[in-house]
């Protein structure tokens, strides 16, 4: 990385909220908090017990998986099987609507072998300018802005739709009905299981429909470039079936979407509130990337921490002795403030390197957009920090509605005041 070290200004520490291990209750997922990074309160517990045990939200008892070393072996050991587990998931999603995330091998690595050629990180750098693009697109209407506006509907929910809308070939018109059902997808209790049927049902007649209209379009001689055409047309051996491909597309919109837009808006709350920082990565944007990977560790993520693991066999982990048939759920936020692994791991460094996090989780079970979220995360703060210079919170970060009750923690909205930057060109 160029240019000075990061100072202490541009470094922050988490602040404490008084909620002690004590106060953890059993039932899991916990109780939402406030707050862009993980609670030191539950910190002291995590670092205490390295398989913590709860009650899930079914009544069945599990073991939070909360150290480094542990969580990587949970997504990694074949011996850990998320198909063995029929509880569902800990958000609105029905496990058949998630193509790679409930699955195990064999059926995981032939669904994942299909797509992965459109995730690579060579393809993520090819998409990079196009990516750039949107982002700068979508702020330079902003730049004119004479009030508070908010930067979470006006820029990082529409950014990586529209990323995924270009990938699929969506029409980006149809995000208009297709967000409100994403939210109620992702939503971990805060919508009512009728209504997280409908979710269902409409995403699957939305994507059923869009493949109608693309086997259409082959039959006429006028086949599309985009993925689910891809898909659709792949070789008789290789090819998914209709309903997969269905659902591998309203999954990349809602694990793709919904992630990355909740992780960005995060990414320029703590940028904006960490002094000093903006303006160092304004003045070395070649500095960004590293603050990035930092960012993804350090943001406190997942709701619901995980996808439950069940153990196939008897098996040792963080020095105990697991019989089959234990349920485990590994903790990626938690597994990322390991201080064994980072030093100083409750100071956010933005230069920090090495940096071994497992934000985008690790083994069979690494996102699969990890390549694209990571150029989104770049392209987008980098583009927010040059188009909108001056940007500011337009509210008292205490005012903030952070988002409960949901698969992906977050703010509803952020309320930011813009002052244009001046590009006068020279003559």
């Amino acid at each position: 990385m160029t240019g000075a070290p990061m100072t202490a200004a541009a470094t922050a520490r988490c602040p404490v909220s008084g909620a002690g291990p004590d106060l953890l209750p059993p039932a899991y997922p916990f109780p939402d908090l406030p707050g862009v990074c993980l609670d030191p309160g539950r910190l002291a517990r995590f670092r205490d017990e390295p398989l913590v045990p709860v009650r899930l939200g079914n009544g069945r008892d599990a073991l939070l998986v909360t150290r480094h070393e542990d969580v990587r072996t949970v997504l990694s050991d074949d011996r850990f099987s998320r198909e063995a587990w029929a509880g569902g998931t800990l958000f609105a999603r029905r496990s058949s609507a998630l193509a790679l995330v409930t699955s195990d091998a064999p059926t995981h690595t032939r669904r994942r072998s299909r797509v992965q050629a459109r995730f690579t990180h060579r393809r993520a750098e090819e998409d990079r300018p196009r990516i750039a693009a949107i982002a700068a697109r979508l702020l330079d209407r902003l730049r004119a802005a004479d009030g508070p506006v908010d930067l979470i509907a006006e820029f990082t929910t529409p950014f990586p739709y529209r990323v995924i809308c270009e990938m699929l070939g969506v029409p980006v018109a149809d995000l208009d009905r297709l967000l409100p059902e994403v939210t109620v997808m992702m939503s971990a209790g805060r919508f009512t299981p009728e209504e997280s049927a409908r979710a269902h049902a409409f995403m699957y007649d939305y994507f059923f429909g869009q493949l109608s209209g693309r086997r259409a379009a082959v039959e006429a001689g006028r086949p599309g470039d985009d993925l689910l055409t891809g898909l659709l047309t792949a070789p008789p051996d290789t090819r998914l079936s209709d309903e997969e491909i269905a659902v591998f597309g309203f999954g990349l919109m809602m694990a793709g979407g919904e992630t990355t837009a909740s992780h960005l808006a995060m990414c320029v709350l703590h940028v904006l509130t960490t002094p000093g920082l903006a303006d160092r990565l304004r003045r070395d944007p070649s500095a960004v990337p590293a603050a990035v990977e930092e960012l993804v560790r350090w943001v406190w993520f997942a709701g619901t921490g995980g996808q439950p693991h069940v153990t196939t066999e008897e098996v040792r982990l963080a020095g105990r002795v697991l019989p089959a048939g234990q349920v485990v759920v590994p903790l990626t936020d938690a597994a990322n403030r390991d201080p064994d692994v980072f030093p100083d791991p409750d100071v956010f460094r933005a230069d920090r390197s090495p940096n071994a996090h497992i934000g985008f989780g690790h083994g069979r079970h690494l996102c699969l957009g990890a390549a694209h979220a990571r150029v989104e995360l770049q392209e987008g703060l980098t583009a927010v920090l040059d188009r909108l210079d001056g940007l500011e919170l337009a509210v008292d970060p205490a005012e903030l509605r952070w988002r409960d009750r949901m698969f992906m923690r977050g703010v509803w909205e952020l309320p930011v005041r813009v002052r244009p930057v001046d590009r006068a060109r020279p003559c």
